[in-house]
């Protein structure tokens, strides 16, 4: 692929996509791929990856969907060992190939849509919640393990 500098494009349904249907709300959607390959001036092998796709996602402020757009540009090194990822420029990112130098495109896109998830998933219309809860006396005294030894105490 990378001496024919082949480009491949597709369409993968979330539904497929096992480990990153976990973290996401529901499944419904697909993502929109392209990967193109080559070698460039220092003759290092190279695949470019786009991905574009919108993850469905529950918002942690009001716990309701929405969707999340991902625009991902990316150009991954193609190495052979984990030593050759210090020979690769800076713009590259390393992407290890197996033994078989087969590469799975719906891996490849799986594992970089998981990297671009959120820590924390915040719709970008959500309202801030700025409100002081202050714990009630049952919460406090539940909070301190010693609060029943206090009604045992000897005057």
């Amino acid at each position: 692929m990378v001496a024919a500098r082949r480009e491949f494009e597709g369409r993968i349904p979330l539904a497929a996509m096992t480990r990153l249907g976990s973290s996401l709300f529901d499944t419904e959607g697909e993502v929109r791929f392209r990967l193109a390959f080559g070698i460039d001036a220092l003759r290092v092998s190279y695949v470019e990856l786009g991905i574009d796709a919108e993850l469905p996602l529950e918002c942690q402020r009001s716990l309701k969907r929405f969707l999340l757009p991902v625009r991902i540009s990316q150009r991954l090194g193609l190495i052979r060992n984990e030593a050759d990822e210090a020979a690769l420029p800076e713009e590259y990112e390393a992407l290890l190939v197996d033994a078989d130098a087969m590469l799975r495109p719906a891996e490849l896109v799986e594992d970089e849509l998981i990297l671009a998830l959120p820590v924390v998933a915040v719709a970008p219309d959500a309202e801030v919640v700025e409100r002081d809860f202050a714990p009630t006396i049952e919460e406090t005294a539940k909070a301190n393990p010693f609060a029943a030894l206090v009604g045992l105490k000897k005057d």
